[in-house]
């Protein structure tokens, strides 16, 4: 609930403290006090739109604070952590309206969007007036307000939850169906990459294989002859192994006679022998490596020139040749299977559908069932105010075709104001006392069922008077049971229903001509001679006392 208010340069208001507690506070005064800017600094503490001209005269900027006590699991609590504010203790809403037009908003000192501001704002206050807009007056909210009445939440999240899955079965076939029938249009073309790069069978790698051996077959040809020669002087006719070989034996027969002089020799001779074969060796293997069949050479520049063809005509790399082969089947299978699959995500969204069917047509029962509890509610609180000849419907068409998160249901409160009349759109057909009355009525009948912690009620009792004033004034005083009412009321039949009375006056400012809007707690005289004042006008009589005081005497009887 509101536990403060804190109102600095707004128009008529230098400065201002009040403080509030539960049940109905009212705040009364004379016309043109200040009863009004009193609730437009309400309104743009909540993230109403703003206005320079709110700003006192001659003042930079003017400043609203309203600080809240709600529980730790209020929706206001969980819009503000999702803005990451935090959100321990109490909430202090913060509004600062600059003389140029521009405003601030904070949130526990923190700063923030008037967005966010104001989706804080709607869940902690609602302020109902004649001319202004209204939940209840609103038909977008009137099918959750009837959820909320019928303690329909959990219907409402089944068939919501059906709903998400017929969105998402209904995107699945979607997608499915674009992907074949693009598949489709270019099937003849696939058909036949499948079947030619089937025939190719192209192998990651291959190509730099390919290269690399036809570039050593086509330089084998070059070094061939050059091989041969070196090989014909190493091993050949030619050949020095045979001559030196001999001398190796002559000298190692000599060697027991000059061993110093021969061994050297020797070994140096061995180690050429052996190095001459060694090369010879070599020379074998590099000849019969250079040895190659002119056909080989020509098939591999053939399946070069295939496989470069194909990676030109895919506007792919060779390499990738074998990947494209392997999508490409792959989407061709998939055109094979397309049918199949697309009949099963049909099945999918058909039964999805009617599951979401299911749970609408239930939800739309108990939504008709909740609307004839209302309905009786409501008509059952409206001869004490006057319109006992009116009725209230809670009017529920149904379009079979939709498949809304909240289900099949259209609901728009309406009226009917005299019997024999057409019954139309509550907004429509009420007059704006009528209005009044209907919505009181229906706060009453819906207090304990989602409402706002703190309901303000801007002059609900204008062109009533006598039983109606005091029937208006009951059933605010039920609704501050279950939660804050403040009431800004002509009506002494409602003042005298108040736990808490607020005078609003004009008075004088430093003996200077500018004036301010000052507010008083009044208490036992000072407040039933304010109710009295209420009752008798400007010149309060005994009789107007003793009429007050029997009025709250009743009130709290």
């Amino acid at each position: 609930m509101l536990v403060q208010l804190s109102i600095r340069d707004i128009v008529l208001i230098d400065r201002l403290e009040l403080q509030f507690g539960e049940g109905l506070s009212v705040l009364t005064g004379e016309t043109g006090a200040g009863k009004s800017i009193l609730l437009d600094s309400v309104s743009l503490a909540l993230g109403g739109r703003g206005d320079g001209a709110l700003v006192r005269h001659g003042e930079k900027q003017g400043v609203v604070t309203a600080i809240f006590d709600v529980p730790l699991d209020h929706p206001a609590r969980a819009v503000a952590a999702q803005a990451e504010i935090d959100t321990e203790g109490e909430l202090i809403l913060r509004r600062v309206q600059m003389a140029d037009g521009r405003t601030r908003a904070f949130i526990n000192d923190q700063a923030a969007s008037v967005q966010v501001l104001r989706a804080i704002g709607a869940t902690l206050v609602e302020i109902h007036a004649q001319n202004a807009d209204r939940a209840l007056v609103d038909p977008t909210t009137h099918r959750e307000i009837l959820d909320a009445y019928g303690g329909l939440s959990q219907d409402v999240a089944v068939v919501a939850a059906c709903a998400e899955r017929v969105r998402d079965a209904r995107r699945t076939l979607e997608r499915h169906r674009a992907r074949i029938e693009a598949a489709r249009r270019e099937a003849d073309f696939l058909r036949h990459a499948v079947e030619e790069l089937a025939a190719l069978a192209p192998k990651p790698g291959e190509e730099e294989t390919l290269a690399e051996h036809r570039a050593t077959m086509m330089q084998s040809e070059k070094v061939a002859s050059d091989l041969q020669e070196a090989f014909d002087a190493v091993a050949g006719n030619a050949s020095p192994v045979a001559a030196l070989s001999a001398a190796v034996r002559r000298l190692e027969r000599r060697g027991a006679q000059a061993p110093a002089l021969v061994d050297p020799p020797v070994k140096a001779l061995d180690a050429a022998l052996v190095a001459l074969d060694e090369a010879r060796a070599a020379l074998e293997e590099a000849i019969r490596a250079a040895e190659f069949d002119p056909h080989e050479l020509e098939r591999v520049e053939e399946r070069l020139f295939a496989l470069r063809a194909a990676a030109r005509k895919y506007d792919v790399p060779a390499d990738e040749l074998a990947a494209l082969a392997e999508r490409q089947a792959a989407d061709l299978a998939e055109i094979d299977a397309g049918e199949e699959t697309l009949h099963r995500l049909e099945a999918a969204l058909a039964e999805a559908d009617t599951a979401y069917v299911a749970a609408a047509r239930v939800l739309s029962e108990k939504r008709r069932a909740a609307a004839h509890a209302l309905d009786q509610a409501v008509l059952a609180e409206l001869p004490p105010l006057k319109l006992e000849r009116a009725a209230f419907i809670t009017e529920i068409s149904v379009d079979d075709d939709s498949r809304d998160a909240a289900g099949i249901d259209r609901v728009e409160f309406w009226a009917r104001t005299n019997p024999g009349t057409r019954p139309g759109p509550m907004m429509k057909v009420a007059s704006g006392g009528e209005l009044s009355r209907f919505m009181l009525a229906l706060k009453v009948v819906l207090a304990d069922r989602g409402s706002a912690p703190t309901l303000v009620f801007d002059e609900i009792d204008t062109g009533v008077g006598g039983a109606v004033a005091d029937a208006i004034g009951q059933r605010l005083a039920r609704l501050s049971q279950r939660v804050q009412v403040m009431a800004v009321t002509h009506a002494p039949q409602v003042a005298a229903r108040a736990g808490a009375h607020y005078l609003i006056s004009k008075e004088p400012v430093d003996g200077s001509d500018r004036v301010a809007t000052r507010v008083t707690p009044l208490r036992e005289a000072p407040r039933r001679d304010e109710i009295a004042r209420m009752l008798a006008g400007a010149t309060i009589t005994d009789e107007a006392r003793a009429a007050a005081r029997k009025l709250l005497e009743a009130a709290v009887r």
